[in-house]
C-alpha cells in the first residue's frame, strides 16, 4: 500500500506542477513537474504511515 500511495502522490503531483510550470515555458514545466513528484512520493508515503498503518 506504501508504493501505491506514493505512486498516486507522484502522478497526481507531478502532473498538477508540469502543467502549471508549462505555463511559464518547456523547461520551468519539465522542472515543476520534478519537483511535484518529489512532494507527491512524501506526501503519499507520510499519508500512508499516518493514516493506513
Amino acid at each position: 500500500m506504501n508504493r501505491f500511495c506514493m505512486f498516486v502522490g507522484m502522478m497526481i503531483l507531478g502532473y498538477v506542477g508540469g502543467w502549471l510550470g508549462a505555463k511559464a515555458g518547456i523547461m520551468t514545466g519539465f522542472i515543476c513537474s520534478g519537483v511535484g513528484s518529489m512532494l507527491g512520493v512524501y506526501l503519499g508515503w507520510r499519508i500512508c504511515r499516518d493514516y493506513l498503518e
